[in-house]
């Protein structure tokens, strides 16, 4: 009787390793991820999207988006190309603060809101002319929002306090209290302008 060659008795192990961590990697273990971040965390699973007007979704509170009216808050710039704000290209400039295009890209944003805003004085917040890291960021800081209060209360017609609760009321603390620093998410910020716009429209508020 011709003994099973040492090579071959190896193959069915294998193949039998092969299918078990298929299935368990690739079928099993993907499916109780997908489960327990339904069920518990069911909002972050699928985005953290951003539902307005009967459930229409406008966003999510993760990315941001470019805003470029004047009667909406402005977001920080984004270095993604070629759209801004684009997530399956996330990246910053990777520009140095001596190099020319930065500098120039900076001065062109400063014009830019000194443009939209001829009035306003102050000092503009770095955030509102240099792009984050990822190129996404959706939040800007509580300085770069009061900023540009004046001109959305002032292009929307709302009083400037109205404005200035608003930006409280979107202002988010420092994880634990200690980790970053106070900012503001532009988006849920200007759905809220929109709707406190409208309602006093609507009631024949000035």
């Amino acid at each position: 009787m011709q003994s099973q060659s040492p090579s071959h008795s190896y193959v069915r192990p294998a193949v039998s390793l092969f299918v078990m961590l298929s299935v368990v990697t690739g079928v099993a273990y993907p499916l109780a991820v997908t489960g327990v971040g339904q069920g518990l965390f069911p909002a972050q699973a699928n985005g953290s999207l951003v539902s307005h007007d009967g459930g229409q979704v406008v966003g999510s509170r993760l990315i941001g988006q470019a805003f470029t009216d004047p009667g909406h808050f402005w977001s920080r710039p984004s270095a993604t190309a070629p759209t801004p704000y684009n997530a399956a290209n996330s990246a910053g400039s990777n520009l140095g603060p001596l190099n020319p295009a930065l500098q120039d890209a900076v001065k062109a944003r400063v014009e830019a809101l000194r443009a939209i805003d001829p009035g306003n004085t102050r000092p503009v917040p770095v955030d509102l002319v240099t792009a984050s890291g990822s190129g996404l960021d959706p939040h800007i800081s509580v300085a770069a929002a009061q900023f540009q209060a004046a001109r959305v209360a002032r292009v929307r017609d709302l009083p400037h306090l109205v404005v200035q609760d608003l930006i409280d009321r979107h202002t988010e603390q420092p994880w634990l209290g200690f980790f970053g620093e106070p900012r503001v998410h532009v988006l849920a910020l200007n759905i809220d302008v929109d709707a406190v716009a409208r309602a006093r429209t609507s009631s024949g508020q000035n």
